[in-house]
């Protein structure tokens, strides 16, 4: 067996370390990262974003080499590139916080729904829907694993209303976000109600996954290009918007009793 992309890339980030005879710390000090980040990365239990090989390119003067390394040889599966770090991320999260202004948040989403979000992407021969589809579910395994991480979601009233899929695909998605909020202890879904004007999540979807370690990583989401932001000052920006917009939503039982009315209207 010969090395993957990705371990291939670890080992080159480590010899570059090595070779200017920096201890994690001081070179974490050098890229502008914790000496803890730096040895997760190199360890591999955390994926090395495009943001902290740049960093390292920057540093070391390689001209981009890291960049582009990390460009060509992350394992080529079907998933771009930012999407596998967020995966991967979201794989090994303790907590999730996820905000949605337009769509049913990933994780939960049904097949019948995830299809019809897939469908719409005019770029996607029908092939290619059912691949996503396929992987999207399989991400939502987490959910229902032995240790799942906890998941608080934030939805906008308009996501209930949309017809994506049209009005059964609607009905069966409400009712799981109703059953999800009802059954579990680590899942909460919130609704920002019709009635609240302008607030702090119109700006776009977002979440934050709270990793082992307790560090907090955001993911900025649209449809061409995630965006993973690590940065402590970016995280903290994240966090005062997620506070901001879970204070104008509806409590647990009150989300949970709207999501059931707009159910029963899709008929």
């Amino acid at each position: 067996m010969g090395m993957t992309g990705a371990e291939i890339l670890l080992d080159e980030l480590r010899r570059a370390r090595a070779s200017h005879r920096l201890s994690q710390d001081d070179f974490g000090k050098l890229i502008s990262y914790s000496g803890t980040h730096i040895s997760a990365v190199e360890t591999g239990t955390r994926p090395p974003t495009g943001d902290y090989v740049a960093a390292i390119d920057r540093a070391l003067k390689t001209g981009g080499m890291f960049t582009r390394l990390l460009e060509r040889l992350v394992d080529l599966d079907a998933a771009p590139l930012w999407l596998r770090e967020w995966i991967t991320l979201e794989q090994q999260a303790l907590a999730l916080r996820w905000y949605e202004v337009a769509w049913v948040p990933g994780l939960l989403q049904t097949e019948d729904y995830a299809r019809a979000v897939f469908g719409t992407d005019g770029r996607l021969a029908a092939e290619e829907v059912e691949t996503r589809v396929a992987a999207r579910l399989a991400r939502q395994q987490i959910l229902s694993g032995c240790d799942p991480p906890q998941l608080v979601a934030v939805v906008d009233d308009a996501v209930l209303r949309r017809p994506v899929g049209g009005a059964t695909v609607m009905r069966e998605q409400l009712f799981r976000l109703a059953q999800l909020n009802q059954g579990s202890r680590r899942m909460r879904i919130h609704v920002v109600p019709q009635g609240v004007g302008a607030y702090a999540g119109l700006d776009g979807p977002f979440v934050i996954a709270t990793l082992p370690g307790f560090v907090d990583v955001g993911y900025l989401d649209n449809r061409l290009q995630g965006q993973v932001v690590e940065r402590a000052a970016e995280v903290a920006a994240l966090r005062e918007q997620w506070e901001a917009t879970l204070a104008e939503a509806l409590t647990l039982q009150q989300s949970t009793e709207l999501i059931l009315e707009v159910a029963k209207t899709w008929t």
